[in-house]
């Protein structure tokens, strides 16, 4: 099993690094959590870089891939280049996108029809983009998920594990990371959040 997050230079770090550690608790021996992007290294928003472990050819066949945000997503976007090595399919893969990655993925084509969330800078250009964003954290339609704001990257993960592994591993993991004195409520809230997607 093998879950990409695609990372582009300018990436938000809680989108993709809290994504990548929720879903790097699983522990199974054919379970692999890969940062993919188009080079081998990728800077983010802040200047923390990350060494890619996936390439964008290697997200394209992996079981489920999450589309980080980013500082540079419209320029992404905007690159051909780039979004010609973007080959999804939600037939066979899970999809997932957070904040300007829902931006992505409607360019795909990949949200026609579907209701999404995304963050509040990016919600004009994906209504430009002809989606419905809706004001709500977490939703999902069939193998396609987005996730508005930067802390709902923990649903997004959540509904990931929930449908690749299972619930248990998922409120296991979502315990593990709560703050103490709240971990039943937040991982109350994060199930609420994805059990009418599952």
């Amino acid at each position: 099993m093998h879950v990409a997050i695609l990372t582009f230079d300018g990436f938000n770090e809680l989108d993709s690094l809290i994504a990548f550690h929720l879903l790097k608790r699983v522990k199974r021996p054919d379970w692999r959590v890969s940062i993919a992007s188009p080079g081998r290294h990728v800077c983010s928003m802040n200047g923390l870089i990350v060494e890619a472990q996936a390439s964008l050819e290697d997200a394209c066949q992996a079981d489920a891939v999450l589309v980080g945000s980013g500082i540079n997503t419209r320029n992404v976007v905007a690159t051909p280049e780039l979004m010609s090595r973007l080959r999804f399919d939600p037939a066979r893969q899970l999809l997932g996108a957070q904040c300007s990655g829902t931006l992505i993925l409607a360019k795909l084509g990949l949200l026609e029809g579907v209701p999404a969330c995304t963050d509040l800078v990016t919600k004009p250009w994906v209504e430009d983009a002809g989606i419905d964003v809706i004001n709500e954290p977490f939703t999902a339609r069939g193998n396609v998920a987005t996730a508005g704001g930067c802390l709902s990257s923990q649903y997004l993960a959540t509904w990931f594990i929930a449908r690749l592994a299972d619930v248990d591993t998922a409120r296991n993991v979502m315990f593990y990371v709560a703050p103490v004195g709240e971990k039943e409520a937040c991982v109350s809230r994060a199930l609420d959040n994805i059990s009418p997607f599952l």
